[in-house]
């Protein structure tokens, strides 16, 4: 994984946290859980390992400090995030369920 990648959830219903586990357990990624109350910000950082996330419900915006965009991403929204790469992040009004993996 070389750049951050957003895929877009392409249905008209949300999915399920179910059909999401599966969807990273195809690609051999176990996920765990997070969620975040309204409007809770993660200050920039970076992480060792290249992160991919699902929203599973509420919504989360991701500020890619080095590409200068942001990104929100709601329900089966996915993230791909490589290794250094420097992202800050605000939860939504409704606050924020995600399941993540690393690789």
């Amino acid at each position: 994984m070389n750049e951050p990648r957003i895929s877009p959830w392409t249905s008209r219903l949300p999915p399920s946290e179910t059909a999401l586990r599966r969807l990273l357990a195809e690609e051999n990624l176990p996920a765990y859980a997070w969620s975040n109350g309204p409007y809770d910000l993660y200050a920039p950082h970076t992480h060792e390992y290249d992160k991919v996330i699902y929203v599973v419900r509420g919504s989360i915006t991701f500020q890619l400090i080095e590409l200068g965009t942001w990104y929100v991403l709601n329900p089966g929204d996915r993230l791909d995030l490589p290794a250094g790469t420097v992202h800050a992040a605000e939860v939504g009004a409704e606050g924020v369920v995600c399941l993540e993996a690393h690789r």
